[in-house]
Order: C-alpha cells, then sequence, then structure tokens
C-alpha cells in the first residue's frame, strides 16, 4: 500500500495543462496525487475537436459536460450530452465524442484508476496554465498518439480498420 497523499487545492488556472490533438486538458487530480485511485481533468474541445473512436481496456470514464454540448458515439449509438448531464464508459466500452457544435465546450473528465493521465504527458504538448485553445492536430501528433495508446491499453478504431 502507498503513503497517504498530501490534500491537494487548486485555482481555476493551475493544474498541468496539455494541448493533445487540438484539445486542451488541465489536470485537477493526477495518479501521483491520489494514491492511483483516479485522475480528474477538465477537458476544453474546440468546435470539430474529439478523439477518435476507441476502446479502455483499463479505467472507466466519467464525463460532466460544464459548458455547451459534446456528441458522444457509445458503441455506434449517438448521443448528444449537453451542459449538468454526464456520460459513463465503463471499461471496454467502444466511445468517442466530438463538439459538433460551432462553440468550444468544457467538462470534467474523472478517469479510475489513474494512469491514463501518463498517455496525456507523454503524448500532449505543455501550455501555460490558463491556455483554453490548442493547435490544431498535425500528422506528427495523431501518428505519436496511434504509436502510444496501446502502451496505456488503449485500442483506437480508426474508419476503414
Amino acid at each position: 500500500m502507498r503513503n497517504p497523499s498530501n490534500p491537494v487545492v487548486r485555482n481555476p488556472a493551475q493544474g498541468r495543462t496539455i494541448a493533445v490533438v487540438g484539445d486542451v486538458y488541465r489536470f485537477l487530480a493526477t495518479g501521483e496525487e491520489t494514491n492511483a485511485k483516479y485522475a480528474l481533468l477538465e477537458a476544453i474541445v474546440p468546435p470539430g475537436g474529439g478523439p477518435p473512436p476507441h476502446v479502455h481496456s483499463r479505467e472507466e470514464e466519467g464525463f460532466n459536460v460544464l459548458e455547451g454540448e459534446i456528441t458522444f458515439t457509445i458503441d455506434g449509438k449517438r448521443v448528444v450530452v449537453t451542459a449538468g448531464m454526464f456520460a459513463n464508459m465503463p471499461v471496454g466500452t467502444p466511445h468517442s465524442f466530438k463538439n459538433e457544435s460551432s462553440k468550444p465546450a468544457k467538462m470534467l473528465i474523472l478517469v479510475a484508476p489513474a494512469g491514463l493521465e501518463k498517455m496525456f504527458f507523454e503524448v500532449g504538448v505543455p501550455v501555460p496554465q490558463g491556455v483554453t485553445t490548442a493547435p490544431p492536430p498535425t500528422k506528427v501528433e495523431i501518428e505519436k498518439l496511434l504509436a502510444i495508446a496501446p502502451k496505456f491499453g488503449i485500442e483506437i478504431r480508426l474508419p476503414g480498420q
């Protein structure tokens, strides 16, 4: 068993911030801070943003949309999740999300157990705290994500595969 973690309090601009394939993720709690029990991140997803279809083999993900709307595709079915709504993806559930609106969306993502944040840190590009937009994804960034994801138990399902 690990040693107990220290309490963490962050203000709205604090937390390691990473741009990953066009989205901005601010880490409110990492596995290092929660005894690996969970990670909590804030995502800002621009219009057109969001990851490709994928499946997690290790962690469950919970999504709480705070602002805007996100279209989830869950096991082939589309569901629009608006501000105030919550969606949970159990381990092994094929899913993706995309901002199909014309305004940025913001949500909290809870990942349990922790560990997935390490993939974001490896793939993403650090950006200053308080940044809310990321550059569009590059081919190199997408290829890096596709190469690293399996190491973290993520199967990315690109169209045509």
